[in-house]
Formats: C-alpha cells, structure tokens, sequence
C-alpha cells in the first residue's frame, strides 16, 4: 500500500491548491492513505499571523483542522485522510505548542527544525565565509535540536532530519558523527519515525532527505522509517514512493510506517 503523510496546501502562503487538490491527487496517485500536514501557526509571536508566506495564521488553526475531518468523511471508503500538521520545534517555546498539539485530534505530528542558530536552515547565505569549526559546531546544534525534539514527546514523525543540506550540499561533509549519532540513538529509543522526504530533490543538494548514510545508521539503532513528498503542488504527492521503498530495502529496512491516531501502522516494503 502506498501513503504519504507530508502536504501543504495555502494556507501556509507557500504552496497551491487547496486540500481537496491533494486528496484528489492521492486518488490518481493510487495512495491508500493521504495525510495533511500544514505548517502550525508561529505560536511564540503575539502577532496572529507574523509570518503569512510561512504558515498559517492562529485563527486559521481551526478551520483547517474541521476542514480536514470534513474531507475525511467525505472520503472515508475510497481514501483514509489523515489529520496531521507539521510543527516547527523551538525548544524555549515548548509548552505553547504541547497546549496547542493537545487541543486537537491529529493523528500525527510531524516535529521540523527550520530555525537552527538563529536562523532558517535553508538561508542560502549562512555558510559563507564561516570557518570550518563554527561549521561543525553549526550541524552540531541542528542536531542537538532534534535531539530534543524527540524528547518533548510531542512528535511521532521528525521532518527532514539533514534539510540543512537543501542549499549547501557540502553540509553532509561537515563533521559531526557524534551528534548526528546521539540523535538517532534517542530518536530509535524513543520508537519514534524519521520520514524519508522527496522534496530535496527540488533543492540544490538534488537528493532525498536524508542521506543513505543517515538511513543505514538509523536502521542500526531502530529507527522507523515514514514517507513524505513535502509536496507543495498537487502534482507532487507521493513523489518517488516506489524509488524510496526500493531504497530502504537495499538498505536491509523490511518495514515502513504511516500514523494515524498516534500509533505508528506498520507497512510492509
């Protein structure tokens, strides 16, 4: 069966069509399972919508997720929609996003670092001129992010875990084992997912996030593995499923996972 459970749709200001296009994509897709994940609202600012070409504004919170478990029944028998978002994690802002996870029924939440040192991981200038220690140190604190992102406990799926590679490819050269590493360890202990997701093949890096190596450590320590497109078009749900799934099996996974009422579904590769 195939599924993919990372969408945007505009809400978010930065990506076309409505929910509808993506279920309906699913569809044609041959998907079994579609999850919607739209990025929550920057909860930490006072403002309602700080940031309108990144996510959706806090007013809007509600009406995604009633429209969502509308479209699910509208569905149900002919597709499973999932209600999920895709939370940014800032680690001095915990508690206003658990509040605002435990309000609503999701079946799955998918933990993202996008800020890493004060600044988008995707900023196309942030390496240069930096010297080859302040690197290290630089992916060291993207991975202590994730680290504890996984221990809030307010995740099943991490996002993109080496999305700090979408831009400047030589990210993967930087050497930090050690905290890629203790990372994946708690990520595996913890039972939770890392999705593999297609949309780094929409960036200058030209792959998947993450890396083969990346994927063969974490089979090492246990981790489970989703899938998700991170698709901003219609056009792209379910992107690679058949080229991924054939990845992980060359690797040695046997098993991949969607969510759906917080419990992970195994899905055999």
């Amino acid at each position: 069966m195939k599924f993919d459970l990372h969408t945007h749709h505009y809400r978010c200001g930065h990506a076309d069509g409505d929910i509808r296009d993506y279920i309906e994509a699913a569809v044609r897709e041959g998907l079994s399972v579609i999850g919607i994940s739209d990025h929550m609202p920057h909860l930490f600012s006072p403002l309602d919508h700080p940031l309108p070409n990144i996510a959706m504004s806090r007013l809007e919170l509600g009406s995604y997720v009633e429209e969502v478990l509308r479209l699910k029944q509208e569905y149900a028998g002919k597709i499973d929609v999932l209600l999920g978002i895709e939370s940014d994690y800032f680690i001095d802002h915990e508690a206003v996003y658990r509040e605002a996870i435990g309000r609503y029924p999701f079946d799955y939440v998918i933990g993202s670092v996008h800020i890493s040192g004060g600044r988008s991981i995707f900023d196309r200038s942030r390496w240069e001129g930096v010297p080859a220690e302040l690197m290290i140190e630089a992916k060291k604190e993207y991975y202590r992010l994730i680290e504890a992102s996984a221990r809030s406990g307010m995740f099943q799926i991490l996002g993109h875990i080496d999305a700090m590679k979408g831009y400047y490819p030589a990210f993967v050269d930087i050497p930090a084992d050690d905290a890629v590493e203790s990372a994946l360890r708690t990520i595996g202990e913890l039972g939770l997912a890392i999705e593999v997701n297609t949309s780094g093949g929409t960036k200058l890096c030209g792959g998947w996030y993450p890396s083969d190596a990346i994927l063969e450590r974490a089979l090492h320590y246990g981790v489970s593995i989703s899938f998700g497109s991170d698709a901003h078009k219609p056009e792209r749900v379910g992107e690679d499923f058949d080229a991924v799934a054939a990845k992980l099996r060359e690797i040695g996974f046997k098993e991949w996972v969607y969510v759906k009422e917080r419990r992970p579904v195994s899905v055999p590769l």
